[in-house]
């Protein structure tokens, strides 16, 4: 693991202190995160950066929702997605886990809405932040990974991007109709 993911109160005293901040640095833990947390929000406002955007849910500053529209000259371009980002208590020296709300037809998109994404497991570092999660997510739509698919019938029709194309607006036709059945349909699994 990468030095710029180790918690250096996690790791400051050993043992003796991971026992006493289980007692009294948890909230100093949860305080952090939740700094660090708000400073991403303030730099993801400022930024200004088109085609994505996340707030947190309700008062829930570790759940949030996102939004990132398809990059132009991309079989996805004009489409919006909405995402999920779960942050842990470890954060930012553990990843978030982010999903798909909205159907995704990817090559590295399951059908729960989870994403095959380097930077959300392994090439994880305390260094990304949101921004650059919503930013790789969203290149990642127009550049898949089809040596690693999580979406096995996507990445077979992705070289021919006329029937992708029309696979996903057909997907997303269907899915503006019945806007809450993806959502509903994985509830109850």
């Amino acid at each position: 693991m990468a030095s710029q993911n180790l918690d250096p109160a996690a790791s400051a005293g050993g043992a003796a202190a991971a026992m006493k901040g289980s007692e009294a640095g948890g909230n100093t833990t949860k305080g952090s995160v939740t700094k660090r947390l708000q400073q991403e929000l303030m730099t993801l406002m400022m930024a200004g950066d088109k085609g994505i955007s996340a707030f947190p849910e309700s008062d829930n500053l570790f759940k949030w929702v996102g939004t990132i529209d398809g990059a132009c000259d991309t079989v996805y371009e004009g489409l919006r997605y909405k995402l999920s980002l779960d942050f842990p208590a470890g954060y930012p020296y553990q990843a978030p886990r982010v999903r798909f709300l909205s159907p995704c037809f990817h090559p590295n998109v399951d059908e729960h809405g989870f994403i095959c994404l380097d930077i959300l497991k392994d090439k994880w570092s305390a260094l990304l932040d949101v921004r650059a999660v919503l930013l790789s997510i969203q290149s990642l739509l127009g550049e898949p990974n089809n040596e690693s698919p999580l979406n096995a019938a996507a990445a077979a029709l992705w070289p021919n991007q006329e029937a992708h194309t029309k696979f996903t607006f057909v997907l997303c036709d269907w899915n503006s109709k019945i806007p809450n059945l993806f959502l509903y349909s994985n509830s109850f699994r």
